[in-house]
């Protein structure tokens, strides 16, 4: 039986957050939100800053609840699963890239790579050997032993790209993922998530205000009055 294309599908999700002034009306961030994605392909959300694009993302992973609608991850309703099932889905099927590459500071490269990979339940010794290969396709072998503080910042990310990969996930989640490197390193950043997408078969899940990143997606979403539009 050939396996499913469709990794994530939202059909009408909705999200509010409580009102900031007692009394005050809940404020509607999303509102009937409906979009797929399948393997091998990227999408890009963009619109103005505090649209809801992070909310968007957090929601489609099942950081936060959304308060109607339907999420579903490789056919699993993810409202539907408890914290354990979650949190075991997320760490195998899905990886994050957000703006900030969030290492552990006192953690060589090698092992913030690896504690991804052992939380997911490897082993030390297979958690390093996955942790060795993707630092490796990320051309970072020769870094392993450097610490967050010795790393540039192209490299801290591309250390975080290693960290997302290495437990082989369906789908990348990425939150500006260049917003704080230069650009030189954000292009070289780019080039690699889209030779992965396509290499690999991962989806990708973008979030950025660079039209330029964003047109390399499959399809570009704009996130405008609560829902998204395609945009190009």
């Amino acid at each position: 039986m050939m396996k499913s294309t469709e990794v994530l599908t939202l059909e009408q999700v909705s999200k509010s957050f409580p009102a900031t002034l007692r009394g005050g009306e809940p404020i509607q961030i999303l509102e009937g939100v409906s979009l797929t994605l399948n393997r091998a392909t990227s999408i890009a959300i963009t619109g103005r800053s505090g649209s809801g694009k992070s909310t968007l993302l957090q929601v489609s992973a099942g950081l936060l609840s959304a308060d109607s609608g339907s999420i579903r991850f490789e056919g699993k309703e993810i409202p539907c699963l408890d914290d354990e099932h979650l949190s075991r889905l997320r760490s195998r099927s899905m990886g994050f890239i957000f703006q900030s590459s969030l290492l552990l500071d006192d953690f060589t490269a090698l092992e913030n790579v690896q504690i991804s990979a052992m939380i997911a339940g490897y082993s030390e010794r297979d958690a390093s050997r996955k942790a060795l290969a993707m630092l490796e396709l990320v051309g970072l072998q020769d870094r392993l032993g450097h610490t967050s503080d010795q790393l540039s910042g192209g490299e801290r990310q591309r250390v975080a790209i290693a960290r997302a990969l290495v437990n082989e996930p369906s789908l990348i989640f990425a939150d500006e993922p260049t917003g704080s490197l230069d650009e030189r390193n954000a292009a070289l950043v780019e080039d690699l998530l889209f030779s992965l997408v396509a290499e690999r078969e991962v989806a990708l899940m973008l979030i950025t205000h660079n039209l330029a990143f964003a047109s390399r997606c499959n399809t570009v979403y704009q996130l405008h009055n609560r829902n998204v539009e395609v945009r190009f």
